[in-house]
Formats: C-alpha cells, sequence, structure tokens
C-alpha cells in the first residue's frame, strides 16, 4: 500500500461494471469488463480512452468519478480504495481531488442563473475560507483558463459561446485544486474552430498546473494530439493500450487498424473508400465467449472463437489478440 501512495495517483484494478436488463428474470451486459491501468503519481501525464459509441468509455469514467460503482474491481486514488469510502468527509476530500469535465457545457449551467454563481457554489461546498479567500480562488480559477472575472461577473450562459461556456466549467473544476481531471468528450460540443484551443488548454493545466487527465474520446486525431498513452476500448474490454506514438502510428490490434483506415484521408490515393459500423451497440458481441472482434476480424482463428483473448505485452504496449501470443 505504501507503494502505491508513493508511485500511483490513480489504479484501476480489475474494474467490471454489469447492467441488469429487462428486469428480474432479463439478461445481463457487461459493460465494462476487468480493466486494469495506472496513472503515475510522479509525473501527470494525459491518458486518452478511446472508442465508439458502446465500448463502455463513458461507464468507466463515470466509475472512476465514483458516480457508479463497480460490480467488481477496484478503484484506487492516492492509496486508498474508493470505492469502500462510505465518511462524508473523505468523500468529500476525494470529490476535490478528482474533478469531472462533461461534454455539453450548455447543460452545465443553468440558463435562470448567472454563470459566478456556480463557481461560488462549487467553492463554498468543496472548501473552507472566508469570502475574500474564495473569491481570491474563483478568480485565479477563471485567470486559468484564459478569462477574467469581470469578463464573467453579472452575466448568463445564453451571453457566452460554447467554447466560453466550456472554459469555464473548467474553471469551476480547478476551483479545487484537482489532482485529476476526468473530461467526457469534452470537444464534441464545441465549434470546430475552438476545439483546438479547449485542447491547448488542457495541456496548459497538465504542464503549468500538473494536473492529470483523462481524455475520453471518440477522435483518434485528437486522442494522438493530446495523450502520451492512449487506452482502446471495443465492447467493454480493453483491446490495446501504451504510448500514443506506438498504437496510433503501428497499430496491432486488427480493430485499432480498422478505426484508422476508417479515418477520411486527404491523399486521392488513400481516400475512405467504404463505410463501416463501428458504433452499432450488439449485446450479443458483449456476451461473446470468444474475442469481441472475432466476427469482423480478418485474421480470425478457431480458438478466437472459444477463448477470450489475454492482454499480451509487447515491449510498452499490450494487446488483447492472439495474433502477439
Amino acid at each position: 500500500m505504501n507503494g502505491e501512495k508513493k508511485t500511483s495517483l490513480l489504479k484501476l484494478e480489475n474494474v467490471t461494471k454489469i447492467f441488469k436488463l429487462g428486469g428480474l428474470f432479463g439478461s445481463k451486459l457487461i459493460a465494462v469488463n476487468q480493466i486494469n491501468f495506472e496513472l503515475k503519481g510522479d509525473q501527470p501525464e494525459i491518458v486518452s480512452i478511446v472508442g465508439e459509441s458502446g465500448s463502455g468509455k463513458t461507464t468507466l469514467a463515470r466509475m472512476i468519478l465514483g458516480l457508479i460503482e463497480p460490480t467488481h474491481g477496484r478503484i484506487i486514488f492516492k492509496g486508498k480504495d474508493v470505492t469502500t469510502i462510505k465518511n462524508r468527509h473523505e468523500k468529500l476530500i476525494f470529490r476535490k481531488e478528482v474533478q469531472p469535465i462533461f461534454q455539453n457545457p450548455f447543460e452545465a449551467f443553468n440558463p435562470l442563473k448567472k454563470v459566478e454563481s456556480y463557481l461560488f457554489e462549487t467553492a463554498k461546498n468543496l472548501l473552507k475560507g472566508s469570502k475574500e479567500e474564495i473569491l481570491e480562488r474563483v478568480e485565479r480559477a477563471v485567470e486559468a483558463v484564459g478569462m477574467k472575472f469581470s469578463e464573467i461577473s453579472g452575466r448568463y450562459p445564453n451571453e457566452f459561446s460554447g467554447g466560453q461556456l466550456q472554459r469555464l466549467a473548467i474553471a469551476r473544476a480547478l476551483i479545487t485544486q484537482p489532482s485529476l481531471l476526468v473530461a467526457d468528450e469534452p470537444v464534441s460540443m464545441v465549434d470546430a474552430s475552438l476545439r483546438m484551443s479547449i485542447l491547448n488548454l488542457f495541456k496548459k493545466l497538465n504542464e503549468k498546473m500538473r494536473v492529470s487527465i483523462i481524455y475520453i474520446t471518440h477522435d483518434l486525431a485528437t486522442a494522438y494530439y493530446m495523450s502520451y498513452r492512449i487506452v482502446i476500448m471495443f465492447r467493454g474490454v480493453v483491446i490495446e493500450m501504451g504510448p500514443s506514438d506506438l498504437v496510433l502510428l503501428e497499430p496491432f490490434h486488427p480493430y485499432t487498424k480498422l478505426l484508422l483506415e476508417s479515418i477520411p484521408k486527404p491523399d486521392p490515393e488513400k481516400r475512405w473508400k467504404s463505410k463501416i459500423k463501428l458504433s452499432d451497440t450488439e449485446i450479443r458481441e458483449y456476451g461473446m465467449i470468444g474475442c469481441k472482434f472475432v466476427n469482423r476480424c480478418p485474421y480470425t482463428m478457431e480458438k478466437c472463437r472459444k477463448t477470450e483473448p489475454p492482454l499480451f505485452q509487447r515491449d510498452d504496449r499490450f494487446v488483447r489478440c492472439f495474433l502477439y501470443e
């Protein structure tokens, strides 16, 4: 346990989430299945979790944030298993340290309330201090995202662009000076022209304020731009994991290769020639005994249908495929 405190900010051990479908006698859906990965505590980093709709990435993010409980497994933050926390004070400490950034900034703010009220509510609920100290903390958080408190004071959400609202949502998360941000598709609802500024803000927070970030996305391009390491998920399992440049420039798993091939290319000789459907959630694929990708894989072997492959390690990366046994 002492080793975890020294070396790990966050550690997931066999984290699994099972949902029941169709009432008492319905089927079960293993939405997330035995996920293991770690964020180092000595060097803040950005890790991207990538997958299409139905891959389990958002369910995993909600478990890390403590919004839903895992069915099995442990989530260890700074040496403490947060899945077993019952004490209100300990829960408060965890909420200060791990903050969410959600997808839609327009849903994060009530249109009838001034935006600063959200910032002060967060500060008052999670921090102790005088009015002056709380105001100073709010002002610093707003400045950290490239805005000034005087620019937002007295204004309502409809007076800001989507990009500005997302910056304010990030400012709200920074008020408690967290160690970890969990950002679930944070730029998918922002205009394309503003996405890069938000991504650069995350990188700045990581480098200057030493905040670790779990970046949840379906977008391989932003994942590559943002992260040091990348985790590819498919049907609730990790199928490839490692340094971003290795995983995305020299992919091992057939699914990762297919994802990359599905990105439209500007080169007319390499343009996107076929449409692939990767986002249709099929419950039977979640419940398959063997490899979840077996029905789409061009390299399927007989054992792929009978046994789910484990994660095999190859140098600095892991891949769930018998081709690398």
